[in-house]
């Protein structure tokens, strides 16, 4: 049973929050260090302690294979085959990572060195540390409102509650499935669909404190490394978003919340997870070489290409296998279906990617009754990448909001003439990498949806955001006070139009797990509120009706025509 330890002691929430630091040594990871940055110019919180640990440090196993075999005498062979399989592992399969390193040390004097600091020695276990009385005292005069545990190992007694709402840890893993470590690795070299990650309150028991933030990740199948270095960049944004919400909604609101996230039973019934042995990582290195024989094949023989597919029926056409495919010319993909009915014609928006240029545009298909449609005609194009045509229509008149992070926008555009005509009106937002942007109108206000990378390094599939204003047209856009809304790869990133069937409001989404455009969900929105946004998926598809279609991602619909698109493997 989940629980946590606060202090009663009331706290206003109108001075910042009292910060302390769990630290093994001034040296931290970037993602660590991007964290504490935000901290420090924030005005909801300030650090007021740095507990640094001063236990004499075990020198870690250098990675050079002689120094290897000295300090392991006993151990020779076994570290001999283990740093055969390191090499092979790292050459075949890590040899490229794309994202920047979240793990790589710096120095964090430069935040720190202003900030009053004590060095602490623990009792240590084996693998847990238990502070003494005297520093437990001093950590307590400092009258802090959170630990934040940046070092040290498990933690065990009076340390846990010495603060007013206890110490908050990242856990990077699922702890409904993945308790242990090493963080990333499991879920990587094992293909698992998600990786998660969670930011909790530590209790005695170990990964089983209340849960504050509970996130997950598309894993990145061929690269332990980007793995982790996804969801590090992403998960050190949980740390301030969670702390501004607390000096926000006061401490009785917040943990409420804290509570009634956190109110079922479960059991963890997975296996403790460790490194792997030389057994396990022989065979999980052999079976990872095999699947990237297979990509390299299949990447060469063969070519994963976005078509469109769609169904005339005048009502709701679930059957996907009766879609007709839509199949463009092969040096080039059709994705992001955004359709508008008028005047007895179908008007298809469509992003229309070409393969040597390595940028999309907007194009427009037509479609009568029948069926019949026509060649794709360009109607926007820029010198950077556009995608998912949003189009709707307001007092008469047709807007577009193409997705437009390549320039850091959220760029509105009016048609002049319908349906080819297209002029830019004004940037929405800018400075943001925010991805397929999505309006609504609902209780005189507009709704936007869309995804945001807070953090250079995250991902753009996993984390919804909700912002509102009085006029569409405008710069004034206000953030959800839930923002992120969803932090999860399956359900988070907007599919298309919200639309109402039989009184029920449906938000499309994609879903991101397992890899880019896997599939896509219907949502219900159940709660869409200044203060609060709940909805719950109803429908999920997934590509299983054709052996050819590898994935799908965009759903569209207007009078009779429902439009997806998909991924088709042609042969080349």
């Amino acid at each position: 049973m989940n629980s946590t330890v606060v202090n009663p002691a009331a706290t206003s929430m109108r001075r910042p929050l009292k910060i302390g630091l769990l630290l093994d040594s001034e040296d931290i990871d970037a993602w660590f260090y991007q964290m504490i940055s935000d901290l420090t110019t924030a005005d909801y919180a300030e650090v007021s302690l740095v507990i640094l640990n001063d236990n004499e440090r075990v020198e870690q196993v250098n990675d050079t294979l002689v120094k290897k075999l000295s300090n392991n005498r006993g151990r020779i062979g076994y570290l001999a085959i283990r740093k055969v399989l390191e090499e092979i592992y790292g050459r075949l399969i890590e040899r490229t990572t794309y994202l920047r390193d979240a793990e790589a040390s710096v120095s964090s004097g430069d935040l720190l060195n202003d900030i009053p600091s004590i060095k602490v020695k623990t009792q240590q276990g084996q693998w847990s540390d238990r502070f003494f009385d005297a520093d437990i005292e001093a950590i307590r005069f400092a009258d802090l409102d959170v630990l934040i545990r940046g070092g040290f190992g498990i933690l065990r007694g009076d340390i846990l509650s010495v603060s007013r709402y206890g110490v908050w840890s990242f856990h990077h893993g699922d702890n409904f499935r993945n308790r242990g470590g090493p963080a990333g690795f499991w879920e990587s070299m094992s293909n698992w669909p998600e990786t998660g990650s969670i930011l909790q309150i530590l209790t005695e028991d170990l990964d089983n404190g209340s849960v504050l933030y509970r996130s997950f990740s598309c894993t990145d199948t061929m690269s332990v490394q980007d793995n982790k270095s996804n969801y590090y960049w992403k998960t050190q944004a949980f740390m301030t978003r969670k702390l501004r919400e607390l000096h926000s909604f006061g401490e009785e609101r917040f943990f409420e919340r804290v509570a009634a996230e956190n109110k079922h039973l479960s059991f963890y019934s997975e296996r403790l997870y460790t490194a792997p042995n030389n057994t396990e990582l022989a065979r999980l290195t052999y079976n990872k070489i095999v699947e990237k024989i297979k990509r390299l094949w299949t990447n060469r023989f063969y070519l994963d290409q976005w078509i469109l597919m769609f169904h005339l029926r005048v009502d709701f056409s679930s059957s996907l296998w009766r879609y007709q495919k839509m199949i463009p010319p092969i040096d080039r993909f059709w994705a992001d279906p955004h359709v508008i009915y008028q005047n007895n014609t179908y008007y298809i928006f469509i992003e229309e990617y070409l393969y040597a240029t390595d940028k999309g545009h907007i194009s427009l298909i037509t479609m009568d009754e029948e069926g019949q449609y026509s060649e794709p005609e360009v109607i926007l194009d820029k010198p950077y990448h556009l995608s998912y045509p949003f189009i709707f229509e307001h007092n008469g008149d047709h807007y577009m909001i193409p997705e437009s992070m390549a320039n850091e926008t959220v760029e509105l555009y009016k048609c002049k003439e319908f349906p080819n005509q297209w002029e830019f009106q004004m940037n929405l937002m800018q400075g943001i990498n925010a991805v397929d942007a999505t309006l609504h109108y609902q209780d005189n206000r507009w709704w936007m949806f869309v995804t945001v990378v807070e953090t250079d390094g995250a991902s753009s599939w996993d984390e919804l955001f909700i912002y509102y204003a009085d006029d569409f047209a405008s710069t004034d856009w206000t953030p959800h006070r839930m923002n992120p809304v969803i932090s999860d790869c399956r359900i988070a990133r907007p599919a298309g139009k919200l639309f109402v069937d039989n009184g029920v409001l449906y938000r499309p989404s994609q879903n991101c797990s397992h890899r880019y455009g896997y599939g896509f969900n219907l949502n219900e929105v159940e709660i869409l509120t200044t203060e609060e946004y709940r909805e719950k998926r109803v429908s999920a598809v997934e590509p299983n009706w054709d052996k050819a279609i590898h994935g799908t991602h965009t759903f569209s619909r207007a009078h009779n025509l429902h439009v997806i698109d998909a991924i088709e493997r042609r042969r080349l």
